[in-house]
């Protein structure tokens, strides 16, 4: 991809971050860069007290620092607030956020050499990903500690993965054929003041729910037909008269995938049931309330993807102003809402399995689908890893945003607590990715358990693509792998392509 600074969409962060995308800088970036770096160098030689240029940092702006030791306070600066611990965030969420640090610096509002915004590219097309601790960032004044940790390897100090082998920074690069980056005045602050990591994470949980979203309305599908239920609740004018549009896409999908359905059929008449329950009924509903959460938390994402976040701010008239656009709050909420209405969708799909599971209420397939019930336990232990996530996600659910905590001398007195948005959400993600691959081997036995009659066209194909890799009913076996399989099977897009083979198209978005 071409990095112009603006123009940068999420498609571009998930190919650049899991893909191997290669970057470059565009010549427009790179004179917007230059003529930023010339107010800067020509305040460096000025008297005024410029923020971060000639003072020091956070509750010690009020320091003055001498010309001479300018270039030492932007790598003491790197050090010092490369101070994360634990565990190291994942490679996709390092590169994301690299790039986005490049993407904010080629808008030309930093005042960084492009040399700076060369040496992030550099090390993303070489494949040099720096160790970044997960804990440490508070999201106001942006991601501190794991920005300064990546910046920190660009001058060859730290540590860095490079084809998977943990190992000094310095070695990576020399590796790489990269030479270390030497800082010169504001490039410190530059590195480091941004909400970049969490903004990599927002947009690959964006990316991410999108396909999520539509594998639950599969995973849904399977389950109508599984325990025997009716399609008439999703009917359109039905649906059409709560005009929410997430709840159109999620119960179109189902109706495509249901269409022609023999299993439907097979109980349209003498049915003594009125109507089933709400998670089965109301899946649209809630499907489809997360959908609308999802595309207000992507125009969120699209619009900080348009943003410059730095501080100060070299503006193109001269000015150096001091500002909050760092602070991660639009972030930090959007991270918790779409938490919470992806931990409901986890929470309807459990309640789907266990009704499958139940003989009492999935009218006539044996317990727990079941080879030989009571010798046999079926998929029975697989609703309750369900229900583990599911009492996880609740947990997660809970706001990150709303636990601001002061920090450096009170003089960041409010933080925005987004990191920690944007890594639950991310485990939210993984969680109800599992529960809805759950469901879908639970549903796609069901459904081969009502043979002779048979599926839709669309489950039909899903579950023939699921038999690739998931055995059908049976004794019992090795449950653990096959939900692994199930699993492995929903972060591929082989489901949709398999269903577009027959002629069947989901929506993935309101």
């Amino acid at each position: 991809m071409r990095l112009d600074g603006p123009g940068v969409t999420i498609a571009d962060v998930v190919a650049v971050a899991r893909e191997g995308q290669h970057v470059e800088l565009s010549d427009t970036a790179i004179e917007r860069m230059a003529a930023s770096r010339n107010v800067v160098e020509d305040l460096a030689t000025g008297s005024d007290a410029v923020y971060g240029l000639s003072t020091g940092f956070g509750a010690l702006a009020s320091v003055a620092i001498p010309p001479e030791r300018r270039h030492d306070l932007q790598h003491a600066l790197i050090r010092s607030h490369a101070a994360g611990m634990g565990e190291p965030v994942e490679s996709d969420v390092v590169r994301a956020m690299m790039l986005l640090r490049a993407r904010t610096l080629a808008m030309g509002y930093s005042g960084a050499r492009p040399a700076v915004a060369e040496a992030i590219v550099d090390a993303v097309n070489a494949g040099v990903v720096p160790v970044v601790p997960e804990h440490g960032s508070l999201g106001a004044s942006g991601d501190l500690a794991p920005l300064a940790h990546a910046a920190l390897a660009l001058l060859g100090e730290g540590e860095a993965f490079l084809y998977g082998e943990r190992q000094p920074a310095a070695d990576a690069l020399a590796v790489a054929g990269l030479r270390p980056l030497a800082l010169t005045e504001k490039e410190g602050l530059a590195l480091t003041n941004g909400t970049d990591g969490i903004l990599g994470m927002l947009c690959l949980a964006v990316h991410d729910s999108a396909a999520l979203l539509t594998h639950a309305d599969v995973a849904a599908a399977l389950t109508v037909e599984g325990v025997l239920a009716t399609d008439r609740a999703f009917a359109d004018d039905l649906v059409a008269l709560r005009p929410q549009p997430g709840q159109a896409v999620s119960a179109a999908n189902i109706r495509a995938l249901l269409a022609g359905s023999p299993i439907i059929a097979s109980h349209l008449e003498d049915d003594p049931r009125v109507q089933d329950a709400y998670s089965i009924r109301c899946t649209p509903q809630v499907h489809g309330a997360a959908r609308d959460t999802l595309d207000h938390v992507r125009g969120v994402a699209e619009r900080e993807l348009a943003a410059a976040i730095d501080n100060p701010m070299v503006l193109p008239d001269g000015r150096v102003e001091s500002c909050g656009n760092f602070h991660g709050a639009p972030l930090g909420f959007a991270a918790d809402f779409l938490a919470i209405a992806l931990a409901e969708v986890g929470a309807i799909a459990e309640r789907r399995i266990d009704r499958v599971l139940d003989r009492a209420r999935s009218h006539g397939l044996p317990p727990f689908l079941a080879e030989e019930a009571g010798v046999d336990s079926g998929v029975m232990i697989g609703q309750y890893t369900a229900a583990a996530m599911c009492a996880e996600n609740r947990r997660l659910a809970a706001p990150a945003s709303v636990d601001s905590l002061p920090t450096s001398g009170m003089q960041e007195d409010h933080v925005s607590m987004a990191w920690g948005a944007a890594r639950k959400l991310r485990r939210v993600v993984d969680n109800v990715r599992r529960i809805v691959a759950i469901e879908i081997v639970v549903g796609a036995r069901a459904v081969d358990l009502r043979a002779p009659l048979e599926p839709a066209v669309g489950t039909g194909a899903v579950v023939d693509e699921l038999r690739r890799d998931v055995p059908g009913p049976g004794p019992d076996r090795f449950l653990a792998p096959e939900l692994e399989a199930a699993d492995a099977l929903l972060r591929t897009d082989r489901l949709e392509g398999a269903l577009r083979a027959v002629g069947v198209g989901l929506q993935a978005s309101s």
